[in-house]
């Protein structure tokens, strides 16, 4: 699966996009997280449903850098191509 996910708080220049690459690493998911220019942070992960789900609950599990408000989250097909996880 493809998932998208908006996160929303303060979340920028906090460490936020490594936190997030070093949990996709340990769940073997290939993606990015990428600084939006309104503050939020955008993250893509492929992989294994069950695997995009447990970053999801990380994302929004209150132990991140920062502070997460809201998580949007959007499922889709993988597009595949990606390879690593990488901050953007």
């Amino acid at each position: 699966m493809r998932l998208t996910a908006w996160v929303h708080g303060a979340v920028q220049g906090v460490g936020f996009r490594w936190w997030t690459r070093s949990r996709a690493l340990e769940l073997e998911l290939v993606g990015s997280a990428a600084n939006l220019s309104d503050g939020r942070v955008q993250v893509v992960a492929e992989g294994p449903r069950e695997r995009c789900e447990r970053l999801l609950e990380a994302l929004r599990g209150g132990r991140t850098p920062g502070r997460v408000e809201h998580v949007a989250e959007l499922w889709a097909e993988p597009k595949g191509g990606l390879s690593g996880f990488v901050e953007r």
